[in-house]
């Protein structure tokens, strides 16, 4: 009760005009937290930025005028310009990237932005003030004394917002940020060990409310489970740089959340295509899996996120076995029960379309759909309920998983009930990797009321060419001359069209589609997968 009424207090405080005076104070001689350069920036994204090519989040912004509010912009994307989280890439230009980085600084200062806006959310504010924490040196450089004291002067204003915001203003994975962001205010500026004890304790909360006990963030995103392993980690390298040992229970965390980032990665070390998710940079994951210091193998069973990993020789498939995300969570959640993505060596094959990161409006529908998915969709209908608004409003109340390995060989069978109140029907999934990777068996089934139409979907990848060769299969051709052959019993099989989002930017791809209708006593399609050696179609 007296945290909701302090919460009440301080939003009412913030609302008015008076509030930025109560951020004045001591304005301290210098920056007391030397981490290092813990990622690298990426120079030809930083080269882009110096040209004034801004690609955030979000359709590109060129040469933006005014500076931090052009109109091109939308919320997602000044959160991003004004997060500095960018400020490693354009580093990385060399010298000329160095300069405009500075002027960049000096012009945010100028700016003045309302505290009220989204520049001064918890989230963005302490992923600005991380930035500027650990590239201090080089967006002061040898500039006038009164440059350094007033970017000093801001660091320690918007750490004094941080201090009353971090615990409550946002949620999830964003209240993460803005605690890493307040930890790095506090060992930079000298706060007390009493307030760093405090935000510890709350980051201990965090955690412990924010993951599974299998290491999964409860978004159940691969790529907020990456976003969130690298902030614990930077966390833990800010605690060792001022030779403060890290508590137990964030230890814990990383060694527990590290395993479930490497059971997300396909092949190609990027990562796997489930809510809200895009493929994200290979390099980037390594690193962080390295900085991490957890070995082993990946997690192949997690039944607490939901999600389960199928991998022999060269083959590996991804499938969500899970629920919707709890309340709170669930903003990332996807209609994506059931399906399943694929890869050999290094290619992907069936894929999910991704997530929409640009601001055409209704876009953000479009991946969220069951119908971007590689899975069974009854009647076009989603099997979770997302409302305009985006909040997750049904999904299936029960999910059940089962797996059973022998000599090799992998099987799951996975169910949920997401159709049976609109439908009265029970959807099944089996699935089968033989030992050697080069035969992959589905079964796909409904249980319930009949006349319903379904359809199977496949999304391929766009390096994948598809054409049908009879009535009940289709040759996969893969860009290293691999064929993969699919046969399907059970159901009318087709070629359509389809959208890849995985890599960023919307692709062209083909599907391939078995459809039919619910018929009385169940309905049940079978399928396979099989790689052709020797050959390139079908045997």
């Amino acid at each position: 009760m007296f945290a909701g009424l302090r919460r009440n207090l301080l939003q009412s405080l913030i609302a008015r005009r008076f509030y930025r005076h109560t951020l004045k104070g001591r304005v301290p001689s210098g920056v007391g937290l030397k981490i290092g350069q813990t990622w690298p920036g990426d120079p030809k994204r930083g080269m882009a930025i110096a040209a004034g090519d801004i690609a955030l989040v979000g359709p590109l912004v060129r040469n933006p005028a005014p500076c931090w509010f052009p109109p091109a912009g939308a919320e997602e994307w000044y959160a991003a310009w004004h997060g500095f989280d960018w400020v490693t890439d354009l580093l990385a230009a060399g010298p000329a990237g160095r300069d405009l980085t500075r002027e960049l600084v000096q012009s945010w200062l100028a700016a003045e932005s309302d505290v009220r806006s989204v520049v001064w959310r918890s989230d963005i504010l302490g992923t600005r003030l991380f930035a500027w924490i650990t590239h201090f040196d080089e967006l002061v450089g040898t500039k006038e004394p009164a440059f350094r004291r007033a970017v000093l002067a801001s660091m320690a204003r918007q750490y004094r917002h941080l201090a009353r915001t971090a615990a409550w203003e946002v949620e999830g994975a964003a209240r993460l940020r803005a605690l890493k962001g307040l930890i790095g205010g506090i060992l930079a500026f000298g706060g007390s060990p009493q307030r760093l004890a405090r935000t510890l304790a709350a980051l201990e909360r965090e955690t412990g409310a924010q993951f599974f006990a299998d290491g999964g963030h409860r978004s159940r995103s691969p790529s907020v489970q990456l976003r969130v392993l690298r902030d614990l980690v930077d966390i833990r390298s800010m605690l060792r740089a001022q030779k403060i040992e890290p508590p137990r229970a964030l230890q814990e965390t990383i060694e527990r959340a590290a395993p479930m980032l490497r059971m997300f990665r396909h092949g190609d070390r990027r990562l796997a295509l489930f809510n809200d998710s895009l493929e994200e940079d290979g390099l980037l994951i390594d690193l962080l899996l390295t900085q991490s210091e957890t070995k082993g193998r990946s997690t192949t069973h997690a039944s607490d996120s939901g999600f389960e990993r199928l991998q022999a020789a060269k083959s590996l498939i991804i499938v969500d076995t899970g629920t919707r995300p709890p309340p709170s969570f669930d903003g990332h959640a996807h209609a994506g029960a059931l399906s399943f993505e694929m890869s050999h060596e290094r290619e992907r094959i069936i894929v999910n379309c991704g997530a929409y990161r640009g601001t055409k409006p209704n876009w953000w529908r479009v991946p969220r759909t069951s119908a971007a998915h590689s899975v069974l969709v009854v009647a076009d209908t989603n099997s979770t309920e997302i409302r305009d608004d985006g909040v997750v409003n049904r999904a299936p109340i029960s999910v059940t998983c089962e797996r059973a390995e022998h000599e090799g060989q992998q099987w799951i069978s996975a169910t949920h009930d997401g159709y049976r109140e609109r439908f009265g029907l029970i959807y099944t999934r089996e699935l089968f990797l033989a030992a050697d990777g080069d035969d992959v068996r589905g079964e796909d089934r409904l249980i319930g009321r009949p006349g319903a139409n379904f359809t199977v979907r496949f999304h391929l990848h766009p390096s994948v060419e598809a054409a049908l060769v009879d009535q009940t299969g289709a040759a996969l051709h893969l860009p290293s001359g691999t064929c993969w052959q699919l046969r399907a019993a059970g159901a009318e099989i087709s070629l359509g069209e389809s959208i890849y989002l995985g890599s960023g930017e919307a692709q062209k791809t083909q599907q391939v589609m078995l459809s039919g209708t619910a018929e009385p006593g169940g309905t049940t399609v079978r399928w396979a997968l099989r790689r052709q050696t020797g050959q390139t179609g079908f045997a």
